[in-house]
């Protein structure tokens, strides 16, 4: 059953009622403020199916429902934010809450359950929430798992490297000239006489056996996930696979940072900004300048300087930009983040091709499809880098510097 906190006041003033939900692990703390901002009522539920069921129920007992404000809808909030926006109703993502105005008010369930309705009210610090109901969902669960495997079994190699330099010269001398796999390979099949274990070179044996063993099970482990996810990335987006440079790892996380519902990224702009590759202007009297965006989706940052470093190896279009960009007096490492600022920009239109279509052309200029994607923004920003492997339309204008 629900633990009222405070029960909703029965003459209330009619009109659209607003919710926020701050999420723990066991329970839920609802609020509801009405459309002037005044607290109505709130309550905790528990985080089961039939508590969820509860909560919406209470909620909209006091009135005529309206957005819901969650926090934390990638964790804890996951759940109640998939039974909202199954029964219809529009749910949004709360960020942090202001610092300064956390120390005037203070903090407790209630408080903060009662800030992310007044943030689902006015529109502040909110976001459309990913819907973690389709397939990009299953891509994430499978990559959690792959990601931790290749980073043990990178710890065990380090610990098998490490192990193998401060083994018994006669067992270093036996393995010195081995390459890597065949190494691994020989000493998962010893078989050293445990019974010996207080011989340091029978432990040590034994130690670079178990650790040879573990390396080859992650190994097997890893390729076992890279066989399902390969065809499912490519079902997800083909025109992202096919364009120079991206490959299954690198689609699979920017699937993932743009989420099963892409469109609540409103605009390129939006995704480089998630991505941390917009730049922040940082400009003082004189000086005009922009800074790094240390923000954002640092693993979709990582993925896109994956994709930049990739191009700058073997793509032609993407090294003459390269090169006309030193020309102009900036350093490889301030070319390659505009480099990532025009890969986010072409990713998302290859993540949302409606977004395309749907920018306005002045009757004035080409209405061709082509041109349409030529004038997502101004020309006056910059020259365009063309997406050099697809055939897709070129999208790839430069930003500022």
């Amino acid at each position: 059953m629900a633990s009222m906190t405070s029960e909703v006041s029965a003459a209330q003033p009619v009109g659209v009622l607003f919710g926020g939900i701050d999420t723990h692990k066991d329970i839920h703390v609802a609020a509801l403020v009405d459309s002037a901002g005044g607290l109505v009522g709130s309550a905790a539920f528990p985080t089961t199916g039939a508590g969820y069921r509860q909560l919406l129920a209470w909620m909209r007992s006091a009135g005529t429902l309206g957005r819901v404000g969650v926090e934390g809808t990638g964790s804890y909030g996951a759940g109640i934010c998939r039974q909202l926006s199954a029964a219809g109703v529009e749910v949004v993502e709360v960020n942090r809450p202001d610092r300064a105005q956390r120390r005037r008010r203070g903090k407790s369930d209630v408080v903060d359950a009662a800030a992310a309705a007044e943030a689902a009210r006015t529109g502040n610090r909110t976001a459309i929430p990913k819907s973690r109901d389709g397939q990009v969902e299953s891509v994430r669960a499978l990559r959690l798992v792959r990601a931790s495997a290749v980073k043990a079994r990178t710890i065990a190699f380090g610990e098998f490297d490490q192990l193998l330099v401060t083994a018994p010269q006669q067992l270093r001398d036996q393995l010195r000239e081995l390459p890597k796999m065949e190494l691994i390979r020989s000493c998962a099949d010893w078989r050293p006489n445990i019974a010996k274990v207080a011989d340091p070179s029978t432990a040590t044996r034994i130690a670079l056996r178990k650790l040879a063993r573990r390396y080859l099970a992650l190994s097997a482990e890893i390729a076992e996930l890279n066989e399902l996810l390969t065809p499912l990335v490519a079902e997800l987006a083909p025109p992202l696979l096919a364009t120079v440079g991206v490959g299954t790892e690198t689609a699979g996380q920017l699937l993932i940072t743009a989420g099963d519902n892409p469109g609540r990224v409103h605009s390129e702009a939006a995704f480089a900004m998630l991505c941390g590759v917009a730049p922040l202007p940082a400009s003082s009297g004189k000086t005009v300048r922009h800074r790094l965006n240390r923000g954002g989706d640092r693993q979709a940052n990582r993925a896109l300087h994956v994709i930049a470093l990739t191009r700058k190896r073997c793509d032609p279009v993407t090294q003459a930009y390269m090169n006309k960009k030193t020309a102009e007096g900036h350093s490889r490492r301030e070319a390659t983040r505009s480099l990532k600022r025009l890969i986010a920009r072409e990713v998302y239109y290859l993540l949302n091709p409606g977004a395309l279509t749907a920018v306005p052309v002045l009757p004035s200029r080409p209405t061709s499809r082509r041109a349409a994607a030529v004038e997502v923004e101004p020309p006056t920003r910059g020259t365009t880098l063309t997406a050099a492997s697809t055939g897709t339309p070129s999208k790839m204008e430069e930003p500022n510097p």
